[in-house]
């Protein structure tokens, strides 16, 4: 799924990104360290996965995101 950084604290690595449809979604550090990413802005898109309604993982959207393995079902 597609999202934009609405922010981003590096200190926490943690921020908020807008959903397409404008629903605004915090994650926490532990999403944005299971990506490969240094540090976000304002206004980049980014990928997200979700778990529930928590957000997960957080990469650039021209970064692949993990997918399922075959044993999680």
């Amino acid at each position: 799924m597609q999202a934009t950084v609405k922010t981003f604290d590096g200190a926490t690595r943690s921020g908020s990104v807008f959903l397409d449809d404008g629903t605004e979604i915090p994650f926490d550090a532990a999403a944005f360290d299971a990506g490969p990413l240094r540090h976000l802005r304002s206004g980049q898109r980014v990928n997200i996965v979700m778990t529930g309604e928590r957000i997960t993982y957080v990469t650039l959207s021209t970064f692949p995101v993990p997918q399922p393995g075959p044993d999680s079902a």
